[in-house]
């Protein structure tokens, strides 16, 4: 294989649990704001979730590492 070598089933099945349980971090927020949560890649965690409304328009270096959004689920009208 190259530089570019495919992962390992070891490390596969770990990044898609990382990302499964950064997906329900997600969910589990958006109930509770208003703004999108976005799932980013992270070199030392392997994804965290960041709050759109924490950062209001996101940097473009932040969203070149978005991999997912779940979006509010929370309604502002009364």
């Amino acid at each position: 294989m190259n530089g570019s070598q495919a992962l390992s089933i070891t490390d596969r099945k770990a990044d898609e649990q990382a990302m499964i349980a950064a997906h329900n971090c997600a969910v589990a927020r958006s109930f509770h704001s208003y703004f999108n949560q976005y799932i980013l890649t992270d070199h030392e965690r392997g994804y965290i979730v960041i709050d759109e409304g924490d950062y209001g328009a996101l940097p473009q270096h932040l969203m070149d590492r978005v991999v997912d959004a779940v979006p509010s689920k929370m309604i502002d009208e009364h």
